[in-house]
């Protein structure tokens, strides 16, 4: 988190970043507390993610690419799949069988969601603004991200303003409660 480029250069940074937590994840033989601070550690990175990108990303979309309402409302509803499901495995016990099935879910939906983005959306992005425009950005990101919260609300209200005003306040408490657990301390 937090790699001082521009927007399209740290939101892709991120996504490799999760391709090789996924990558560590598959290649993981057993389950246990390994498996399940990988899945925390996964989670985290994919919620703050998500969170930036509908306070500052999606808006960009909107006010710099023609069509991009369409696009970004595409997006946010791709942040909604991953969300549930990152609720989901928050949930369910490491051993349970349903965690191999959500895991696989999960990396679908975000291997879909990161070449969309990449393929279409980033493309076009970088075309319809100054590279200043997307340094200033990816500064707004890097911000977003040391603020947003770590765990999944899919309940939570997906607007940029919304999320502007409530983010920091849930991830104080978010990282409350990762400090008292351990969590994603691995």
């Amino acid at each position: 988190m937090g790699h001082g480029r521009n927007v399209i250069d740290e939101l892709m940074t991120d996504h490799r970043e999760v391709e090789e937590m996924f990558a560590r994840i598959q290649a993981m033989t057993a389950g246990g507390q390994q498996l399940r601070d990988m899945v925390d550690e996964v989670t985290i990175e994919l919620v703050r993610h998500s969170v930036a990108e509908e306070q500052y990303l999606y808006p960009a979309v909107r006010e710099h690419i023609q069509g991009g309402d369409r696009l970004a409302d595409k997006e946010i509803a791709d942040h909604g799949r991953v969300e549930k499901i990152l609720k989901q495995l928050e949930k369910t016990d490491i051993d349970d069988a349903q965690m191999s099935p959500l895991l696989q879910r999960l990396m679908d939906e975000v291997a879909a969601h990161v070449q969309d983005e990449e393929n279409k959306l980033f493309p076009m992005l970088r075309q319809a603004c100054t590279p200043q425009q997307l340094d200033d950005l990816g500064d707004k990101i890097r911000r977003a991200k040391s603020m947003a919260p770590t765990r999944p609300h899919p309940s939570a209200p997906s607007t940029p303003t919304a999320s502007k005003l409530l983010a920091p306040g849930v991830g104080l408490v978010d990282r409350a409660r990762d400090f008292v657990t351990g969590r994603g301390k691995s």
